[in-house]
């Protein structure tokens, strides 16, 4: 009987470790790739624009660590670059949604009526379009850019972000705290923005966690189809996509490198999200 009592709790211990590890690894792999995002803007072994550093399509070596593409541009420097690039749009695209979703899912849940009502149908309008779809159809349109792709990359999220938010207003506009902050003598959205919505973002937070893996694929996909930033700057999609041609002919540094930036990007944020929907979970439970 004790060995079934005690398992369960060695399985719970066990998981609480993953989790932390999980968190910990994240952060440290995120910060990581935002270092070297940084450093990038100081220094690169060689100028990532140049052509010609060496010879075309060289494999890895003490010269050029990542090897050289088709133009014989240094490949670790341009992987570098796009570190800049890649994670900076990454977070300011997540950033903006989060902003912008949780003002609005905060005022639609608090108010309610009609302009909850209206939220909700321009919600299931936006989700009707497919959403890489709907983006290579705007920035098409619209042309390449860094400010371009970042508000079209954030409207996709952008209902996830409302309606996680608006369902956390509406089930504690009611709670004892804040019809204390209204006893005092608060103004409604001085209950909302004060009170309620700093007790109601946890969910949110885990979820921009989640979400900032998805729109790091998205940018490399964007840029992967050429729909991303200028031609010819670094980013990692479109150096996978100048790279792919000479894959094929065993040539598998030119994209795999660009490929495992993405990788990793996208995975630092899927792990802190993992994370913080632990910790999430434990501060419901308590």
């Amino acid at each position: 009987m004790r060995a079934a009592v005690a398992h369960p709790r060695r399985s719970a211990k066990t998981a609480a470790r993953r989790r932390v590890w999980s968190l910990r690894f994240g952060i440290v792999l995120l910060l990581a790739l935002v270092g070297t995002g940084l450093f990038a803007m100081v220094w690169t072994p060689y100028p990532p624009d140049a052509m010609g550093v060496g010879g075309i399509y060289q494999p890895p070596s003490l010269a050029h660590p990542f090897g050289t593409d088709r133009l014989g541009a240094d490949i670790l420097s341009r992987s570098m670059d796009a570190a800049t690039t890649d994670v900076g749009i990454t977070v300011a695209v997540v950033a903006l949604s989060l902003i912008v979703g949780s003002i609005w899912g905060s005022l639609a849940g608090f108010f309610g009526g009609w302009f909850d009502y209206l939220t909700m149908r321009v919600l299931e309008l936006l989700n009707s379009f497919p959403s890489l779809l709907l983006a290579m159809l705007v920035i098409s349109i619209a042309g390449p850019g860094v400010l371009k792709v970042i508000f079209v990359v954030a409207v996709l999220p952008l209902p996830d972000y409302v309606r996680l938010i608006r369902i956390e207003i509406r089930s504690k506009k009611t709670w004892q705290f804040a019809d204390a902050a209204r006893m005092v003598g608060r103004r409604p959205l001085g209950v909302l923005f004060a009170h309620l919505l700093p007790n109601s973002l946890r969910p949110v937070l885990s979820y921009a966690s989640v979400n900032a893996s998805w729109v790091a694929a998205t940018i490399g996909a964007l840029g992967f189809l050429g729909l991303g930033i200028e031609p010819g700057s670094a980013e990692w999609g479109s150096m996978i996509s100048r790279g792919q041609d000479a894959v094929l002919s065993g040539k598998w540094w030119v994209s795999f490198f660009p490929g495992l930036g993405i990788f990793l990007l996208a995975a630092a944020f899927h792990l802190i999200g993992d994370g913080l929907s632990d910790a999430r979970t434990k501060g419901g439970r308590a």
